[in-house]
C-alpha cells in the first residue's frame, strides 16, 4: 500500500505540474495582445497563496517531500503568472490586483508563517497549517468559476481555460485517492471538492462549446460586413452622382417663374393703361416677352 501511495503521489505530481502549466497558453495570448482582456487575476493570486502554504505544510509534515516538490514548482510558476498579469492589466484592475497580492500573498502568508513558527508548537502547527491549506485549496479549485457569469452571459467558453479545468478534475481525483491511502484528510477533503468542482467546470464548458463562435465564423462575419460596407458606399456614390446630374440639368433650364412673373406684370399694366395709349404699348409688350424668353 505504501508503494501504491508513492506511485499515486508521483502521478499526482505530474498531473499537478501539468495543471499549474495550463495557464501558459492564456498568458501567451495576454503577452501577444498586451492586454488581460476579460481574464480574471484572482485564480492566479489565490493559487499562489495555496501553493506557498502547501509547500510550508510539506516542510512541516514528516515524509512530505512529494507535497513540497509539486507545490514549490507551482508557486514559482504562479509568481510568473501574477507578475505578467500585473504588467498587462488595465490600470484600475492592476491597482486592485496589486492590493490583493499585498494583502493575500505577502501580509497574510507572512503572518501565518510567523505565527506558526513563533506561537504554535508540536502537532498543532501541522493542524493549523493543514486547515488553512484545505480552505485555500477549495478556493483554488473554485476560482475559475469566477468566469462563469461571463461564460453564461456571452454563451462562449472563450474565458474558461479548458486544460486548467481538465487537469484540476484529474488532479482532484488522484490526490483524493492518495489521501485515502495515507489517511491525510487535509489533502483528501479539498481535493475531493476540487474533483467535483472540476467536473462542474467541464460540464459548463461542453454546454457552451458548440455555441461559441469559431475563428472561421468570425472571419466570415468580418468579410461579410466589409463587403456590405463596400456595397453601401457604391450605392451612396451612385445616388450622389445622380443628384449632381439632376442639379446640373436643372440649372441649364430656363426659369419659367421669371417669364410668368413678367407676363403677369405686363397684363396688369395693360389693364391699367387708357385705350388711347394701347397702340403705343403693343410693341413694348412683344419686345418684353421676347427678352424674357
Amino acid at each position: 500500500m505504501a508503494n501504491f501511495s508513492f506511485i499515486l503521489g508521483i502521478i499526482g505530481n505530474v498531473i499537478s505540474i501539468l495543471m499549474f502549466a495550463a495557464p501558459i497558453k492564456t498568458f501567451k495570448r495576454i503577452i501577444k495582445k498586451k492586454s488581460t482582456e476579460d481574464f480574471k487575476g484572482i485564480p492566479y493570486i489565490t493559487t499562489l497563496l495555496s501553493t506557498c502554504l502547501w509547500t510550508f505544510y510539506g516542510l512541516l509534515k514528516p515524509g512530505g517531500l512529494l507535497v513540497v516538490t509539486v507545490n514549490g514548482a507551482g508557486a514559482i510558476l504562479h509568481i510568473i503568472y501574477v507578475t505578467l498579469f500585473l504588467i498587462y492589466a488595465p490600470k484600475p484592475l492592476k491597482i486592485q490586483s496589486m492590493k490583493l497580492v499585498a494583502i493575500i500573498n505577502i501580509a497574510f502568508l507572512g503572518a501565518v508563517i510567523a505565527i506558526t513558527l513563533l506561537a504554535v508548537h508540536g502537532t498543532t502547527r501541522l493542524t493549523l497549517v493543514g486547515f488553512l491549506c484545505a480552505a485555500l485549496n477549495i478556493g483554488m479549485y473554485a476560482a475559475p468559476l469566477a468566469a462563469t457569469r461571463t461564460v453564461i452571459k456571452m454563451k462562449s467558453v472563450e474565458y474558461i481555460p479548458f486544460f486548467l479545468s481538465f487537469f484540476q478534475f484529474l488532479n482532484g481525483g488522484v490526490w483524493t485517492a492518495y489521501a485515502v491511502l495515507v489517511k491525510d484528510y487535509f489533502i483528501g477533503v479539498p481535493n475531493g471538492i476540487g474533483f467535483i468542482l472540476g467536473a462542474a467546470q467541464l460540464i459548463l464548458y461542453f454546454m457552451y462549446y458548440k455555441s461559441s463562435p469559431t475563428k472561421s465564423t468570425e472571419e466570415k462575419g468580418s468579410a461579410h460586413l466589409m463587403k456590405r460596407e463596400i456595397q453601401m458606399k457604391d450605392v451612396n456614390r451612385a445616388h450622389e452622382n445622380e443628384n449632381n446630374r439632376n442639379l446640373h440639368k436643372g440649372k441649364s433650364l430656363p426659369k419659367p417663374s421669371l417669364v410668368r412673373q413678367y407676363s403677369e406684370r405686363l397684363v396688369k399694366t395693360l389693364s391699367n393703361t387708357p385705350s388711347s395709349l394701347g397702340s403705343h404699348n403693343v410693341n413694348d409688350i412683344e419686345k418684353g416677352l421676347k427678352e424674357a424668353h
